[in-house]
């Protein structure tokens, strides 16, 4: 007689509130200043980065999870390390710089295969996804991402 055990993986964010892990509602972490109202991602924690604001008192918001394709690029060669590469051979990828429908503010992020920078064209409509970044034995590491937005199912 044979006995599985079924190991399931921890799944993890790539970094720890950057993004909500909830894949049906991904949503960036950002931060908006109490005295102007200039949002910013990553979080501001010590003074605002509105020139014309001396704030430093911030809340963190949720930003949008749609947006426009501002630019992108083909990221044809291996990042230095910290990157970790998901496959044991380097496959290149595409960045996308979307330009968040509300905030008006760009942010940028890896866009998930089967994408790359040939399935995307500036101004189309992006929206916001987990996707893993890369696995160890024990945890899958997600990471927010951008795909087309007509990708939904």
């Amino acid at each position: 007689m044979f006995y599985f055990r079924v190991v399931t993986k921890k799944t993890v964010p790539a970094i720890e509130g950057f993004f909500t892990m909830d894949p049906e509602r991904p949503r960036l972490l950002g931060s908006r200043c109490k005295r102007c109202g200039n949002h910013a991602f990553p979080a501001e924690k010590v003074f605002c980065k509105n020139p014309s604001c001396d704030g430093d008192e911030f809340e963190t918001v949720e930003l949008s999870a749609r947006g426009k394709l501002w630019s992108f690029s083909h990221n044809g060669y291996q990042p230095p390390p910290p990157y970790v590469s998901p496959t044991k051979e380097y496959e290149p990828f595409a960045i996308a710089a979307v330009e968040l429908e509300a905030e008006k503010m760009v942010v940028l992020g890896m866009v998930p295969k089967p994408y790359d920078h040939t399935s995307l064209e500036v101004g189309m409509e992006m929206e916001l996804v987990l996707d893993t970044l890369f696995e160890t034995e024990e945890e899958r590491v997600v990471v927010w991402k951008w795909r087309p937005a007509q990708a939904a199912v």
